[in-house]
């Protein structure tokens, strides 16, 4: 394809980046994942990336949060580079992501599943669970990791299901869920890949209301999302990908109106 790219007007310039993507590139053998895709995410602001079926959307989102390793390019978070680390590292610095197929573990209650989000708990070191002094500051901690599990829940009006086993929920439940428990790990920024999916439109509107909230709050979103309503009337800024490359970028309406954008949707690889 053309590296010909619609740039950003400047009322949608960024100018606080809390994640930057330079020169991105990822292949599998000879197939070209991503190829040189360059964005920024504005501190604060719910950003979509969209784009037709196999334009790197997904891919994308691998290389920055270390589930692949990318060929080429670079990612810096919070002004630190973290290309190729670990998801765990890249976690650990806030950054943190859901999955298009909520991953709960459905054997465990809701309450559980949310008792695993918080990072770097005492309990995880065996010989504070063992010695008497250090039992108690395990004990202590886990009861207040558990009141903010609780109010997170509430947060999200699933408390009633904390009791409940995860693999019963329902897959707008799940979807919940799984941002409630990204919450607890205390993230600046949260990379959702397809929050949507699967959801019902009650459900639809609950999660949308707490991504709101949360940004209100301060936190960044950067959303992978098929459904074009989300997008374009929740969205502050829109990137497009279209063949591993950043096609188009701007305000919602300029997307709409993007002839480029129009021809990837209607005569691409939809």
């Amino acid at each position: 394809m053309s590296n010909q790219r619609t740039q950003a007007s400047d009322a949608t310039a960024v100018t606080d980046p809390v994640l930057r993507v330079e020169g991105l590139e990822k292949r599998f053998g000879g197939i070209v994942a991503v190829d040189g895709a360059s964005f920024e995410v504005e501190r604060g602001s719910i950003t979509g990336l969209i784009g037709p079926n196999g334009a790197g959307k997904s891919t994308t989102f691998n290389c920055i949060t270390g589930v692949h390793r990318p060929n080429g390019g670079s990612i810096v978070f919070d002004g630190q580079e973290i290309t190729g680390e670990s998801p765990e590292r890249i976690a650990n610095r806030g950054l943190v992501r859901t999955f298009q197929i909520a991953r709960e573990l459905p054997e465990m209650t809701v309450l559980e599943n949310m008792m695993l989000g918080p990072k770097d708990q005492l309990g995880e070191s065996i010989w504070r669970s063992v010695a008497p002094i250090a039992r108690r500051e395990v004990v202590e901690e886990e009861k207040r990791l558990r009141e903010r599990a609780w109010e997170t829940l509430e947060l999200f009006e699933i408390d009633h299901l904390a009791h409940e086993y995860a693999g019963s929920l329902s897959g707008g439940q799940r979807k919940l869920l799984e941002l409630a428990r990204a919450l607890l790990t205390d993230p600046e920024m949260l990379l959702l890949d397809e929050p949507m999916a699967g959801v019902n439109p009650s459900l639809e509107k609950k999660l949308l209301e707490r991504i709101h909230d949360l940004r209100e709050d301060g936190y960044s979103f950067l959303i992978v999302e098929h459904d074009m309503d989300v997008i374009m009337n929740h969205c502050e800024r829109v990137i497009v990908m279209h063949q591993g490359q950043v096609l188009a970028e701007g305000l919602p309406e300029e997307i709409q109106s993007n002839e480029a954008v129009i021809e990837a949707y209607l005569g691409g690889d939809v």
